[in-house]
């Protein structure tokens, strides 16, 4: 069972446990990612993910090397958003502990899920130019395992 929280109260209405997952699962809006650097400032990073709800988890390629790879390797604490920017607004946001994956297999598997879902074929020039960086070792994938969901609605009202 998802822990969900009411983001906005007296406004709107939170997101059901169902509709939570359904607006994770469809659309293809980014998430902010919100980390912290080595001179303890805060940095956002938009990104492509994939939710996986068997296992709650939300995951993210991004390369061995990125800001937030360098980030989360001093601290596994992120802060996510998606939230979908046309009214009636809403969106999910919270808090989460981070493992990073740099097994080459586990990774393209999970990019491949991204991939599909963003540019729907894995042929588009986009897709086959960051695949083979991932073959290559060049990414890891962050594996996000959410603490809580805060979640809005607007057309609640």
């Amino acid at each position: 069972m998802l822990k969900i929280l009411n983001a906005s109260p007296g406004f709107g209405g939170p997101l059901s446990e169902q509709e939570t997952k359904d607006f994770l699962t469809t659309g293809k809006l980014n998430i902010h990612l919100g980390t912290v650097d080595e001179k303890g400032h805060a940095n956002i990073h938009p990104a492509w993910y994939y939710y996986d709800q068997e296992k709650n988890n939300i995951y993210v390629e991004t390369g061995k090397q990125s800001k937030k790879t360098t980030n989360l390797k001093e601290n596994e604490i992120i802060y996510f958003c998606i939230d979908d920017p046309n009214p009636p607004y809403k969106g999910v946001r919270g808090k989460a502990t981070v493992k990073i994956y740099d097994d080459v297999d586990f990774n393209v598997s999970i990019a491949e899920k991204i991939h599909i879902r963003y540019l729907e074929t894995l042929e588009d020039p986009i897709s086959k130019e960051l695949m083979d960086a991932i073959r290559k070792g060049q990414s890891v994938v962050l594996e996000i395992s959410p603490n809580y969901y805060s979640t809005w609605d607007y057309s609640k009202q």
